[in-house]
């Protein structure tokens, strides 16, 4: 992996900040599945691909977007 990987993974805290939810939140999400946001787990660490975040993002977009 290379560090420009690297660089895209965000924190717990840096993807609740982005959304505007909890780090609780974001736990509950993974815990039941409750919504397709990918994550990377290493031992007990847990980090999010930006793209990731973003195209989830983009998939909860409601309504017209013109």
């Amino acid at each position: 992996m290379t560090k420009s990987m690297i660089a895209h993974l965000m924190t717990p805290t840096e993807v609740a900040e982005y959304l505007g939810v909890s780090k609780e939140t974001l736990n509950v999400w993974r815990c039941t599945k409750r919504y397709n946001l990918p994550y990377v787990k290493t031992g007990r660490l847990v980090r999010y691909r930006a793209e990731d975040v973003a195209n989830f993002v983009t998939s909860r977009l409601q309504g017209d977007a013109t």
